[in-house]
């Protein structure tokens, strides 16, 4: 365990050098919050209670007991936003998990890592967390200040119920760390395998694809999340993990790394 820890420290301190790195960590869970919230405080005014007419369908589900048709309005509009809070522990992780191994070969510090008497699976479990942690605290900061603020701007007990909908709650705290979890080891195996950071970020950035698919299906419209969906991704995530962990390791050949980037 003292050498999983030695090496996180030594990751963070390496990875947190890299401007790049600290913008994703500190301004895109900002961001991601400051957007929905944006977008609640501009529609708390929008005068639909004052209208009486009937709701279309996708507003309506959307529409708890106790809440008005602004309200309603309101709800959905900022749900649509939510999803961005389970791309932050998939963004960051690419960011750090990316550089972990080809950035480390390019500044010449693998060499003298791989050869310490540690493990395959200790160094990729250090590795895992050191861009795991970041995310995922990330994420649960940036969800609790959302939080904070729809509470602040609702003004309504009712309203901030729905907004924080238990549905969001498991989303953030459980399928954001599974996401995390893909994210990085995907990195790492894609990591291993080039010689150019970049291209590594880069490559790695395909993982986000299926999330955005999501996300522009739920604002078209052709499905919402509900927590059947949200479990069921959770429970494709885990399994995805498991063999990706599996792959993680079986890729990183510390030999062939070594030799091959001569």
């Amino acid at each position: 365990m003292q050498k999983i820890k030695t090496i996180i420290r030594k990751e963070w301190a390496e990875v947190f050098k890299n401007r790049m790195v600290l913008f994703t960590v500190i301004f895109l869970p900002l961001m991601m919050t400051a957007l929905p919230l944006i977008i609640l405080f501009a529609t708390h005014d929008s005068g639909m209670d004052a209208v009486n007419t009937q709701l279309p369908e996708q507003f309506a589900q959307f529409c708890k007991e106790g809440l008005t048709t602004g309200e309603c309005f309101q709800v959905y509009m900022v749900s649509q936003f939510l999803l961005m809070f389970m791309m932050i522990p998939l963004i960051i992780p690419i960011n750090i998990a990316a550089y972990s191994v080809v950035g480390e070969k390019t500044n010449r510090s693998l060499e003298p890592l791989l050869a310490t008497p540690i493990t395959t699976a200790e160094l990729l479990t250090a590795k895992n967390l050191a861009a795991t942690i970041p995310a995922v605290l990330a994420t649960w900061v940036g969800f609790a200040l959302f939080a904070l603020g729809a509470l602040i701007i609702s003004g309504s007990k009712e309203m901030a119920g729905a907004l924080l909908d238990p549905m969001w709650l498991l989303a953030v705290l459980l399928v954001g760390p599974l996401m995390a979890v893909l994210s990085v080891n995907f990195s790492i195996m894609v990591s291993s395998r080039v010689n150019d950071p970049r291209v590594a970020e880069q490559v790695s950035t395909v993982v986000i694809l299926p999330l955005l698919a999501l996300f522009f299906g739920q604002i078209a419209g052709w499905f919402f999340l509900n927590k059947t969906l949200v479990l069921i991704i959770a429970l494709a995530l885990a399994v995805i993990d498991v063999g990706l962990v599996y792959l993680a390791v079986r890729m990183f050949q510390r030999e062939n790394i070594l030799t091959r980037w001569k």
